[in-house]
């Protein structure tokens, strides 16, 4: 058999049969494109994001440019929080004006209409969704989990260090005070992610950056329920769930209790331990590092070929990095990431 990239995509989220595994990047749209830095030019982070012109152009570039199987809208987790009434700016990070650090800041963020609130976002889905139909390519929706975003609204910024001693303390002392923050921001993610799949999103994933930090007995207490309510929340009947985290193999077998559909692992994981352990539970994303797209051609496809085979053993397999491209990475070694892909077809 031979499905269409959208087929192929939503069957190995389903753990349904599939010819080969389908593949895309995240951070495909960015810096290591000539064509990206081009559009952007002259033009911030968050004017590209509400330019809807711009983040159509940007979203397709790695279809037409480097062959990738899926397109994610241009867009970044913070967006949302504007629509929250949180002040903030990217330098290059995100920095926020008034971190939160009290209940009454909490109670404080609002519960917006997101298709008023940033009628772009939408705008930017719709026409993507029209531009895509003749091909039959998925377009992936996306938001940034609650406690990722609770680490800049609390910090202020972020923390290269990976400590977070303001939430870490709060964490510790103030448990009530975290658990309504990620309460909020909990309803606010299953609201945009809906707004997101009525606009035409076929794929949702939920990025959990920086929850690989916290031990297991932290991430059950605060993160688990949140992620849990938020898969339950996302209609899944439109859209399966992906629920990614960066660099956690101490917590892979708590993301599997999510319920969301994919489980998408940092570089540092396992895919064939990943598998085992998954029981046939969920299908499994990734899990290339970006660093290893600087290799020659002929490597990536070997590594490929073993990442495939690796997931084999999962419900479904989606190949993709184990982080974000690097602004630093290949043209080329991207083209063949996704060109080893197509042809584990020919080697089936």
């Amino acid at each position: 058999m031979t499905l269409d990239p959208t087929d192929r995509m939503l069957a190995a989220c389903r753990g349904e049969p599939v010819d080969r595994p389908p593949v895309w990047l995240m951070r495909q749209a960015g810096r290591y494109l000539p064509e990206y830095r081009a559009v952007r030019e002259g033009t911030t982070f968050l004017e590209m994001c509400a330019d809807v012109e711009k983040a159509v152009e940007v979203s397709l570039q790695p279809i037409r440019l480097v062959g990738s199987e899926a397109v994610v809208f241009f867009c970044d987790i913070f967006v949302p929080m504007l629509a929250m009434d949180v002040g903030l700016d990217f330098a290059p990070g995100p920095i926020i004006d008034e971190p939160i650090r009290t209940r009454e800041q909490v109670d404080g963020l609002t519960l917006p209409d997101f298709e008023h609130a940033v009628p772009y976002v939408f705008e930017i889905l719709q026409r993507l969704r029209a531009e895509l139909a003749a091909d039959r390519i998925p377009l992936i929706g996306f938001a940034g989990a609650p406690f990722t975003l609770a680490t800049y609204l609390i910090e202020g910024k972020g923390d290269p260090t990976r400590t977070y001693p303001h939430l870490r303390q709060r964490m510790a002392d103030e448990p009530e005070l975290i658990d309504a923050l990620l309460g909020r921001l909990a309803t606010m993610t299953i609201d945009y992610l809906n707004a997101q799949i009525r606009a035409g999103v076929q794929v949702v994933q939920l990025f959990d950056t920086w929850a690989g930090t916290l031990d297991e007995e932290t991430y059950r207490r605060f993160v688990l329920p949140v992620n849990q309510a938020i898969v339950e929340g996302v209609d899944r009947s439109q859209a399966p769930f992906i629920l990614y985290m960066n660099d956690a193999p101490h917590l892979l077998e708590m993301m599997m209790e999510s319920g969301a559909d994919v489980v998408s692992v940092g570089a540092s994981v396992d895919l064939a331990e990943a598998a085992r352990k998954a029981k046939g539970r969920v299908s499994l994303q990734g899990n290339l590092a970006p660093e290893e797209l600087a290799l020659p051609r002929e490597k990536i496809f070997e590594r490929v070929r073993e990442l495939a085979a690796a997931g084999r053993a999962a419900r479904g397999h989606i190949l993709n990095l184990g982080h974000g491209c690097l602004p630093e990475t290949p043209v080329e070694g991207v083209r063949a990431f996704t060109d080893a892909a197509r042809a584990l077809s020919s080697e089936a």
